[in-house]
């Protein structure tokens, strides 16, 4: 019920002659629009990774070649959080099809960024990671006012917490996709972003066995 997609390339389509600004190192695909930084248009890649149906795209780039934009300009697009958003498309070549132009804001998504676990042991990172689900399950404990769940699946989320079992983490993603797809009637979009950092930070200070062990469950 979950449609993954992790990192994204960079289709190159330059919009305009007109000097802008160029933002260095902004992420947030709102700013940069708002703002009306320079932006190259890579919107068709919605498309383009839309119609080839696969269920898992993997995209490997050098470090700052716009991955991680890339990820924040398809939640934009995507996302319910974000479904009174057009207008940061409108100027953009994806809003040029109706058929485009009907789908943004009209999914559950789940965005999470590994960018930020770099502690230099395995238990603070798994702390650090237990944080990104908690806040997760936080954001959408709304759910849970509806009648569409059993008291042991209310347990269950409630049971994501600091002090979860390793078990409990390691499904936390794929039970949330499941609340999330029969709240909203849709199988959800995940975008993970920078999920190698924990991985590298293993293998640099020891702890690499355990952590593949981790993350593979």
């Amino acid at each position: 019920m979950c449609r993954a997609i992790a990192k994204m390339p960079n289709n190159y389509a330059v919009e305009g002659t007109m000097a802008r600004t160029v933002g260095i190192g902004i992420q947030d695909f709102d700013k940069i629009i708002t703002s009306n930084f320079f932006y190259i248009d890579k919107t068709s890649f919605i498309k383009e990774w839309w119609e080839s149906g696969d269920s898992v795209t993997l995209i490997t780039r050098p470090r700052r070649f716009g991955k991680t934009l890339n990820l924040n300009m398809l939640n934009y697009f995507f996302s319910v959080e974000h479904a009174d958003r057009g207008d940061l498309f409108e100027h953009l070549s994806i809003w040029e099809e109706e058929k485009y132009r009907k789908l943004q804001g009209t999914y559950p998504v789940i965005n999470l960024t590994f960018a930020d676990v770099k502690s230099r042991s395995f238990e603070s990172v798994k702390k650090e990671i237990y944080l990104l689900l908690v806040n997760l399950y936080e954001k959408n404990r709304f759910m849970l006012e509806s009648d569409l769940f059993t008291e042991v699946e209310k347990e269950l989320y409630n049971a994501v917490s600091m002090d979860m079992d390793e078990v409990i983490a390691a499904k936390a993603i794929q039970r949330m996709c499941d609340y999330m797809y029969r709240y909203y009637g849709k199988k959800v979009i995940v975008l993970l972003d920078e999920y190698d950092t924990p991985m590298q930070e293993s293998y640099v200070s020891g702890f690499w066995e355990e952590m593949v062990a981790f993350i593979r469950s």
